[in-house]
């Protein structure tokens, strides 16, 4: 949730309101209060269609986190559809574009507003490989278990931070707050620093209860850190003069780092920092794990965007100007809550670089003092929704917060299970015959990455086996030789050592004697009666078809023989490897207007029957959708069930499968019901 996470900095687009006489939509647009704003933009709407109510009807929605109402006005928006002559828009509403629908799920359409995007900032973007990176986040082996923390509230809970046997957080939580002040934006109480003692397995024991008034205000209390000892507080909160906020010219309250000290078991009142400037906001403080830096997001003039990452060097005497952390690490929009590890590790928030969707988690690894490239650290870390603000209370175990509940933000607690750096890992790939499984001597191969880069090629000798070192990371393998059918395959390397890839090769039969018609042959092949043309004649029509996928008989029933239908792990959405495929049956489908089909989907054995049943389910019902809704094919004709693990082709008893295994049993089937 980046609008109460980053403490309200300031409520964009304003300079965008009506000169002149404001309506009831544009004063509480104004005010920031965009639950009533946008009841009275939509009456506004319905009467006529003006582009300054579309910009900030979507505005509200956006900041609400009504993705769908926010998207569809947004597309009125982008597509020209009001009244006014002049079709231009601020290029910035591409960019909410692509989020919201990323955090709906359609990345596809979602990338072509960022390309736009990037395009209006002169810059390019390959939108076929940046879907190929997305579905990398989501297949990439989980490096995290995740846990929602006991200590969430109903309201929004985030900025977790473990110190001794408590835990610290951020929340609008409603305590004591009756007759309290609300904030507009939300019309929820502001937010205040919480504690709450917890056991080792962080579960609440005891209180919780906010922190003294010295240190929560009546206004905005957000992130914060503590010194090792625990005697140093560091708080972003709302900029505060004599008890009162202070505004800056556009008429927002800033957001600005704070210090307090803690003496004889009190803490004295708080001091701002000498850096901040008025104008500009500074928040999501977090100190080095030596104190001698303090790394901030802030909106500072001369930076690459939006929000940057900076960090100030700490001494006793004097505190030094922000430094920008540079453009390997900030992007043209939001990078946000940053936390440095006792390996001196960055992590931060950032919906700048490619993600799954609004703030993504992301971690540079420090090398010769410097931050490499960032790295997602992909799922169950992060998702389509707003997830951010994570680190770490011991080598492997911490906290993040997420809004994927769709309304409030929450707290995860999370166990480190794997590593979150990119590394090779060694492979081996065999070359084999696929009768006798003997290797084939003198075998070329060659191995190419995701952009069909050559890497390696060889001829190899009577063993043929080779070794790489690779990145985690989709390959294809090409190998031929004399006699055998040159064959490609695709190959999945995995965050883990010592994977076998075996490609099999089929041995070129001899040449047929003579030229046999195709049908002739089909006939032939499955054993066809010739009776049956006249007995059942679309039946062997079907059958006998070579013009798109081939229909099969099995057990006295029809089944169209498909390539597979792969589904990325534990989800049910069609990937773009399986729309061509999909889409060859529809034109089949097409052609025999009086076929009815029943879609069956299978999984592996992996996770719980139940979950696995409703996952078969949701992929049968996908895979039904696709086809009626994309190949115009009449719903009524395709029935749809899930099977579960239930129907294997390979037994799993205890799990005992490979990765091609599973993907055997992971399956869908497509039975010719009527004709």
């Amino acid at each position: 949730m980046i609008k109460k996470i980053t403490l309200i900095f300031a409520i964009c687009f304003m300079s965008q309101l009506a000169v002149g006489q404001k309506s009831r939509g544009d004063r509480f647009f104004e005010k920031g209060d965009y639950i009533n704003a946008a009841k009275y933009y939509e009456t506004a709407l319905e009467k006529e269609r003006h582009k300054k109510d579309l910009e900030n009807i979507a505005e509200c929605y956006y900041n609400t986190f009504q993705y769908r109402l926010a998207s569809r006005h947004l597309k009125q928006l982008v597509k020209g559809r009001f009244g006014e002559k002049d079709k231009s828009y601020n290029n910035e509403y591409n960019f909410k574009l692509y989020q919201i629908l990323s955090a709906l799920g359609d990345y596809e359409a979602a990338l072509v507003y960022l390309k736009l995007y990037k395009e209006n900032n002169s810059a390019t973007l390959d939108v076929a490989e940046s879907i190929e990176t997305i579905e990398t986040f989501k297949l990439k082996t989980p490096d995290y278990k995740i846990e929602k923390a006991q200590f969430n509230s109903e309201a929004s809970d985030f900025g977790a931070v473990k110190f001794g046997d408590s835990v610290y957080f951020t929340s609008d939580r409603d305590v004591n707050q009756l007759f309290g002040k609300t904030y507009k934006w939300t019309h929820q109480p502001f937010l205040d620093i919480y504690v709450a003692a917890v056991n080792k397995d962080i579960d609440t024991v005891g209180y919780t209860k906010a922190l003294p008034k010295n240190i929560n205000s009546k206004y905005h209390e957000g992130n914060f850190c503590f010194s090792k000892d625990g005697n140093t507080l560091y708080i972003s909160r709302s900029n505060i003069v004599d008890g009162k906020r202070e505004f800056n010219n556009a008429k927002t309250n800033d957001i600005h780092i704070y210090k307090w000290v803690k003496e004889n078991g009190k803490w004295l009142e708080p001091v701002k920092l000498a850096f901040n400037k008025n104008g500009f906001s500074y928040q999501h403080p977090a100190l080095s794990p030596d104190g001698s830096k303090l790394y901030f997001s802030s909106n500072l003039e001369g930076g690459f965007g939006s929000f940057d990452l900076y960090y100030v060097a700490l001494s006793e005497d004097e505190i030094s100007e922000p430094v920008n952390l540079g453009a390997t690490i900030n992007t043209e929009n939001r990078e946000h809550f940053p936390f440095i590890s006792e390996e001196g590790h960055l992590f931060f928030a950032s919906n700048g670089h490619l993600g799954l969707g609004m703030l993504d988690n992301f971690v540079s690894e420090l090398v010769d003092n410097a931050f490499t490239a960032p790295t997602n650290l992909g799922v169950p870390i992060n998702s389509q929704y707003d997830d951010f603000g994570i680190n770490y209370y011991n080598e492997n175990e911490g906290f993040f917060a997420s809004n994927r509940n769709k309304k409030d933000d929450n707290i995860f607690k999370f166990k480190q299970s794997g590593p979150i750096f990119i590394r090779e890992y060694i492979n081996t790939f065999e070359i084999r015959d696929a009768v006798t499984k003997e290797y084939i001597p003198n075998a070329q191969v060659v191995l190419s990455n995701r952009k069909k880069a050559e890497i390696y090629s060889n001829t190899l000798d009577d063993t043929s086996v080779f070794n790489m070192n690779l990145l985690a990371d989709h390959y294809d393998l090409k190998a031929e030789s004399e006699g055998y059918y040159a064959k490609t395959l695709p190959v999945e390397v995995l965050e883990k050592q010592d994977q076998k890839h075996v490609l099999y090769l089929k041995q070129i039969p001899p040449p047929p004697p003579v030229v046999v018609d195709p049908v002739e042959a089909i006939i032939t092949e499955k054993k066809i009666d010739k009776k049956l043309k006249e007995e059942d004649p679309t039946r062997f029509a079907l059958l006998t078809d070579v013009d798109g996928p081939p229909v099969i008989e099995k057990d006295g029933k029809l089944f169209f023989k498909l390539a597979p239908i792969y589904f990325d792990f534990g989800t049910w959405n069609i990937r773009a490897d399986s729309k061509k495929i999909l889409d060859e049956l529809s034109a089949k489908l097409e052609r025999y207007p009086d076929i009815y089909l029943k879609i069956s989907a299978h999984t592996d054995s992996r996770g719980s029957a139940k979950y696995n049943q409703i996952l078969s389910e949701r992929r049968a019902e996908s895979t039904r959708n696709y086809i009626a809704l994309e190949g115009y094919i009449n719903a009524r004709r395709l029935s749809f069930k899930g099977f579960g693990e239930m129907e294997p082709i390979v037994p799993c008893p205890m799990l005992n499968c490979t990765e091609e295994e599973h993907q055997l049993n992971r399956r869908s089937e497509f039975e010719i019901i009527k004709y």
